[in-house]
């Protein structure tokens, strides 16, 4: 396999985006919504087929092991080209996990499969009770001979009407403290007493749900790690989490669609506007900064840091000021769903703003990470 490292930067690119503008859909480019698995399998199995599908990965596990600088370029291009997301908890979280993690029997079963996309994963964390304080969760693991049975409710559980596997956190051990009695294990949808229901949000699509599980046996083999000790899993994988919510990407299009827009309406010649544009554009500057550095403490195999959230922020909030931007410049039409005609540049102007209200909610709201970064990196008092 390639060692793309070893090109240069420029060199790199060009091969990224040549071969993204001969082979992704163009019927699929810069999409509204999150795409079913149906609408995107073919991509995402031509990714995997060029061996692209797991940029973040070892090259030993079947990734492209890529550089920081490389893994901006990756996505740059990406986002460029308006490449959608593929169903992908797999890929950026299970992945990297199970290589940490996992044990060995693990690794041949599940890493060869995310990659093919036979296995896709969705997350089975938060709960109705359980959102941003994670470990108050309920769903319980009681141990039955070679099983663990799983009784409780996960809810925002992203696609998994359309997954075939979940990584959840489970609660083994009630007595102990709440974050030292969890565990992390693979479940298989197809398991009886796995009820799925699709949530429909703002935006008039089904891209959350809710799953109930009953009496739901897991094969004790499926317990990632070890029992009672899922939280210091759980914690890396949201670290991860926290990297790929970070990533620029989203912001990145609201800028292109701000852009577009605004060009079509001839407002790069209004003072006024150009500030709050350019102040955006220097926000996006800072996040693809702090981004790289933190995507190089995860190619390191070093482990994330609390401040790791202040990327989450910056990503998520910056999102929301240009999605609102983006709204504003749009005037009248502000409130129409759907692609808009500007004088023949067609922008959707109001999914952006739909898809960013959740955004500082989910992975952990603002207002926690903001205490994670009083409490644990400023060391303030609580």
């Amino acid at each position: 396999m390639t060692d793309y490292n070893q090109i240069s930067d420029e060199a790199f690119r060009t091969t990224v985006r040549t071969f993204f503008e001969q082979n992704y859909p163009a019927h699929l480019r810069f999409t509204a919504r999150r795409l079913r698995w149906e609408e995107i399998k073919g991509w995402y199995l031509t990714l995997s087929g060029k061996g692209w599908i797991a940029p973040n990965w070892p090259r030993e596990h079947g990734g492209m092991g890529l550089s920081p600088q490389k893994m901006i370029i990756y996505f740059e291009e990406i986002e460029r080209w308006g490449i959608a997301r593929a169903p992908d908890h797999g890929i950026v979280q299970v992945g990297p996990i199970l290589i940490k993690f996992g044990s060995d029997a693990q690794k041949r079963e599940y890493l060869p499969r995310i990659l093919a996309g036979e296995y896709i994963f969705c997350q089975g964390y938060s709960e109705p009770n359980a959102g941003s304080d994670l470990a108050s969760l309920r769903t319980e693991a009681v141990r039955d001979g070679g099983h663990f049975v799983i009784n409780g409710q996960k809810i925002w559980t992203t696609l998994a009407q359309e997954s075939t596997h979940m990584y959840i956190l489970v609660r083994t051990d009630k007595q102990a403290k709440k974050q030292e009695g969890i565990s992390f294990m693979l479940l298989d949808m197809k398991t009886p007493g796995v009820t799925v229901r699709p949530i429909r949000n703002l935006a008039g699509h089904e891209e959350f749900c809710e799953v109930f599980l009953e009496n739901v046996r897991v094969p004790a083999q499926n317990l990632v790690g070890e029992l009672n000790r899922g939280w210091t899993i759980a914690k890396a994988l949201l670290s991860y989490e926290r990297i790929n919510i970070g990533s620029p990407r989203r912001p990145q299009y609201a800028l292109k669609r701000l852009a577009l827009l605004a060009r079509s309406k001839g407002l790069f010649d209004d003072p006024g506007f150009v500030d709050k544009f350019t102040q955006l554009q220097l926000d996006m500057a800072d996040l693809a900064s702090i981004y790289a550095r933190y995507v190089e403490v995860v190619k390191r195999g070093e482990a994330l840091g609390q401040d790791v959230s202040l990327l989450k922020i910056w990503a998520m909030e910056t999102w929301q000021r240009l999605s609102e931007l983006l709204l504003e410049t749009a005037q009248e039409y502000g409130c129409v769903t759907g692609e808009i005609d500007f004088d023949g540049v067609k922008v959707d102007v109001l999914s952006p703003f739909y898809y960013s209200r959740p955004a500082t909610i989910y992975g952990g709201s603002s207002e926690i990470q903001r205490n994670i970064l009083a409490k644990y990196v400023l060391n303030l008092p609580s």
